[in-house]
Parts: C-alpha cells; structure tokens; sequence
C-alpha cells in the first residue's frame, strides 16, 4: 500500500470524522471507490489524466464539506497541475482518396440517366392530362342532349323536390328541438349529480380531518418520549401513551447517509437523504426502530408530527444512532 500523503490524510481523516465510507462516498460524488482511494493514498496514476485529478478532489471536499479552494491553495504541492494533452493523432487526419467509399461510384452512375428518367416522367404526364380533358369533353355533351330532351320532366322534379326538401326540413326541425330539450335535461342531471358527488365527498373529508386532528390532538397529550440511556454515540428512548408511531426525518444542511431499521434488522430506507428532503415513515406496527444518521448537523426528527431533540450536539457528535422503542398506549 502506497504512503498517504499529508492532502490524503487531511481528506481522509475529515471523511472518517462524518462516518462516511469509502461506498458511502461513491454514492455521494458518484466516483468509482479506487479513485477515491488513489486520492486518499496519492497514487494518482489511477486516474484517467491529470484534469480528472483536480476534477475528483474538488467533488472529493465540496461532498465531505471543505472549502475546496483553500484545499487546493494549501495542498498545491500534492496536487499536479493540468496540462493540456495532445489530440489524438487520428482526430486530425485528413482522409485520402483511397478512404472515399467504394459504392458511391454506383450513385454517379445512376445521375447519368437521370435527364432520360425525367423526359419519359413528362411524356406520360402530358398524356394523362390530355385524357382526362377530353373525357371531360365528351361529358359535358352528353349532360346538354339530355336537358333539351326532357325539360318539362326536370321542372317537375325540381317542385316535387322542393316539396320534399320542405317537409323533411320540417320534419329535422322538430327533431332537433326535441333531442336539444333532451340534451339539456341529461346535462341539467349531470351537473346535478357532479355537484352532489363533490358535495358529499367535501363533507367526508372534512369529518376525517377533523376526526384525524382530535386523535393527534388526544394523541400528543398523553405521548412520552423519555430517554432511557446513553452511550459513545448511541441512545435509546421509550415512546409511550399513543396509539400512533410515524417518524419524519428531514436533512436542511446537507446531503447525509440515512438508515432505518426495525428491531428485526429489516430495512425501511437505507440510502442518501438528500439536502431539503423529508422521509416519514409509519412505524406503528413496529415495537422498536433504530435510526443511523451519518452527518447529523442539520437534521431533524419529529415523532407523530412534535419534533424531538438529537440526543448529542451534532457540532461534536457527527455521526448518530437513535433506538426507539415503543410502547402502544393499548398495550399499557
């Protein structure tokens, strides 16, 4: 194993202070574990060039809460400076002749007869259109021998046609207002119906607020948290006099490694609670819960919605574990 250098044990020893790992740090920066590792010991030629070097040292501070430029200005002489690397030969290669595909000599080809293609296209357009003009012709000739044939037959088609046309407007008329008059009922009966429906479930969800904030209400004046012993960074508390067990954990400063557990040993999160963001968890069912905070400044607990303490000052306590027991009032 390589020497740390003095950059390696700072940063080490800052890390370790917050009880991250080195996995719990991959999370963090999403840095694979053995570049963290090449930084910590100074093996930098793991890395995949040296503006990967700085790059990872600066995610390296800003996630372990250092002030990366004095890092970097104390620690100057442990971190290489960048330099810009050589492009890669065959980027700027110019390529030959030789290298033009093979098969677009067919393509040229193909051009060749292009203006042939395009003389037949418009050959048989032109006759197309002549046609069908024609054909137009020949119609509109045989529509007027007709009408000189049978003009008094048209006239009385066309009034018996009016007449039918009147009636069936008539007819459509009437239709029409009765299935509008129905229209409007059925909508008058739908929007009756809407209104009822948001009527009654307003009314129910006002009574399960009401009945929810009457049993928090009876609930937080009969709950006891009360701390039932100490010990390294480790402390216990009994929950008592409620019928509930929800826990919200929220982190306001930074990104922190959060775990929850049952008395079992089953997981309900183990992960990363990012900066701003709030878990809550229903743990009535359960008779014991313990909670890991990796990086506790910042990070608040609530019990059934009334916040409670951490049992150490975070300032000189980072890294946290609360077990809490719990008691229904039921039970008691």
């Amino acid at each position: 194993m390589l020497a740390l250098t003095e950059l390696g044990q700072r940063l080490r020893q800052e890390r370790e202070s917050k009880g991250l790992s080195l996995e719990d740090l991959q999370k963090l920066t999403k840095i694979q574990k053995r570049y963290l590792l090449g930084i910590e010991e100074g093996n930098y030629e793991v890395m995949p060039g040296k503006f990967y070097v700085r790059a990872f040292i600066k995610q390296y501070c800003e996630a372990i809460g250092l002030d990366t430029d004095a890092i970097f200005e104390e620690y100057k002489s442990d971190i290489p400076s960048t330099q810009t690397e050589d492009m890669p030969q065959q980027l700027s290669r110019v390529r030959s002749r030789k290298e033009i595909p093979q098969h677009t000599k067919g393509v040229s080809k193909a051009y060749d007869y292009l203006p042939t293609v395009l003389v037949v296209a418009g050959v048989v357009v032109v006759g197309i259109i002549i046609w069908v003009i024609a054909q137009n012709i020949v119609s509109d000739k045989n529509k007027e021998q007709a009408n000189q044939e049978a003009p008094n037959s048209e006239v009385q088609q066309s009034n018996t046609q009016e007449e039918t046309n009147e009636t069936t407007a008539k007819n459509d008329n009437s239709n029409s207002e009765d299935e509008q008059s129905a229209a409007d009922k059925k909508e008058q009966e739908k929007e009756k119906a809407e209104k009822e429906k948001a009527a009654k479930e307003k009314a129910e969800k006002e009574k399960a607020e009401k009945e929810k904030a009457e049993k928090e209400k009876k609930d937080s004046g009969k709950q006891e948290y009360k701390e039932v012993q100490k010990t390294g960074r480790s402390a216990t508390y009994a929950l008592s006099g409620t019928d509930a067990f929800n826990l919200e954990v929220t982190s306001t400063q930074a990104d922190t490694w959060l775990d929850v557990k049952n008395g079992k040993g089953n997981a309900f999160f183990s992960s990363i609670l990012k900066k701003g963001e709030t878990k809550e968890f229903d743990l009535t069912k359960e008779t014991e819960a313990r909670v890991n905070i990796g990086y506790s400044p910042g990070v608040e607990l609530k019990v059934n919605g009334k916040a409670v303490d951490l049992p150490f000052d975070s300032s000189k306590q980072v890294r946290q574990v609360v077990t809490i027991q719990y008691q229904p009032a039921e039970a008691q």
